[in-house]
């Protein structure tokens, strides 16, 4: 097993610091991230992402880079010191053209370049197209450092398989697809996460061949979301109800559960942009994946056409109709904004002349603001509305007595499928 390890964690967002935490559990770590307000709620042992309780932060929490184990968190590059192992755990987006947009891998390997000692291992999670770490990565960390690659420092590439929102299946109980520049260091690389994770180690033959497990796991569930997607369309014309064909339909031992919805986020609605800018450049046209990713991004646009058809059905006016969307993060039980496909919607329903207020009881409003020019709330709102929509299934949601929102001849629409029957219409 390895031996005399210190470890840092580039990033400490979704991804970093849930994996950040796990490693402090047995070894010593130094978390990094250039948000200063991040770090210092980290430190007072308070994760506004909600993937780590303050109970469990806490408990790893140490005040010196020098501690034998435990979490120390900080923005100040000076103090992450002595390491031999860097992990780097920050974002790989696309552009407003979906191209995708390296810039935060290219500005941690500049930071990482600057601290490489000899016999260091660079180990990158942020999901990529195969061929990233080691032609992208690399030679920024070789500029940077002044070190020549596999003689004087090593790198490893293990897909980050972090859902947030989910306290099931957390790190350590997710396998762990691992990988080095060598043999020898992917062996290195697959001890360090064994060490921590329960679930086990996949070592895969090469980095390139992990970069592509990641990227296309994402893009099969996307693949599949957007079939069920275009199946929700089509008995809709038939007038035909989506959720039970699918449980009907799931009753066979091998089909697959997926079902219709919003695709954003930062994993499954980005990654095939990545797999498919790949392809593209060696020469080949990836029809597949891209008419998946153009009919999964279509379909806030539809949600919102399906309700206000619902509403004219119902007589209500549409121009000037007041709508509650309940909902605006990516997903269930979980604060991210990134990427939501329910700004699509809102956008939708605002061009027929709705107006749309939101009630989110995660999702930061400031964050919201910033990002889309939003106005949200974390509380309930004191008014009935015209229409209520369920877009993201919360806890809180399911709980809540949505008649208390709703006018005599209000509309209830259920995006995700959880209500039951007694809506006036779903996806």
């Amino acid at each position: 097993m390895v031996s005399n390890i210190k470890i840092a964690v580039i990033g400490l967002g979704y991804v970093g610091l849930p994996l950040a935490r796990l490693f402090a559990t047995k070894h010593a770590v130094i978390g990094f991230d250039i948000n200063e307000s991040r770090v210092a709620e980290l430190k007072s042992a308070y994760d506004a992402t909600l993937e780590i309780d303050s109970i469990s932060l806490s408990n790893v929490l140490v005040e010196k880079t020098s501690a034998a184990v435990g979490l120390y968190c900080t923005s100040v590059l000076e103090e992450v010191t002595d390491c031999n192992y860097y992990v780097v755990t920050v974002p790989t987006p696309v552009d407003k053209n979906n191209r995708p947009d390296l810039t935060p891998l290219y500005r941690s390997s500049e930071t990482v370049g600057k601290l490489l000692k000899k016999g260091d291992i660079v180990i990158y999670e942020s999901t990529v197209y195969p061929g990233v770490t080691e032609e992208e990565c690399v030679p920024v960390l070789e500029r940077v450092s002044g070190l020549k690659f596999n003689v004087d420092f090593f790198v490893g590439y293990s897909p980050e398989r972090i859902n947030p929102g989910d306290k099931e299946h957390t790190v350590d109980k997710i396998l762990k697809v691992t990988s080095g520049s060598t043999p020898e260091i992917g062996q290195k690389v697959n001890e360090l996460y064994q060490s921590v994770i329960t679930a086990g180690t996949h070592l895969a033959p090469s980095i390139k061949v992990a970069e592509a497990a990641k990227v296309i796991e994402n893009s099969q569930r996307d693949i599949n979301i957007a079939f069920v997607n275009e199946l929700a369309k089509i008995f809709q014309l038939l007038d035909i109800d989506t959720q039970a064909v699918l449980e009907a339909a799931g009753t066979k031992w091998n089909f697959l559960p997926f079902k219709p919805g919003l695709v954003g986020g930062h994993c499954i609605g980005v990654d095939p942009y990545y797999l498919a800018q790949k392809a593209q450049e060696m020469g080949y046209h990836p029809e597949i994946i891209l008419a998946g990713r153009r009919l999964n991004d279509s379909m806030g646009e539809y949600v919102a056409s399906q309700i206000v058809k619902l509403m004219i059905k119902k007589g209500i006016s549409v121009n000037g109709a007041t709508l509650l969307m309940l909902g605006i993060t990516f997903k269930e039980n979980c604060p991210d904004v990134r990427n939501t496909k329910i700004v699509d919607v809102i956008a939708a329903l605002a061009d027929y002349g709705i107006s749309v207020s939101i009630y989110d009881p995660l999702a930061s409003p400031e964050a919201v603001n910033k990002e889309y020019k939003l106005v949200t709330s974390n509380t309930v709102p004191n008014q009935k509305f015209d229409a209520v929509v369920l877009a993201v299934a919360h806890s809180e949601f399911l709980d809540m007595d949505l008649s208390q929102l709703q006018n005599t001849n209000s509309l209830l629409y259920d995006v995700k499928g959880v209500l039951g029957d007694n809506v006036d219409g779903r996806l």
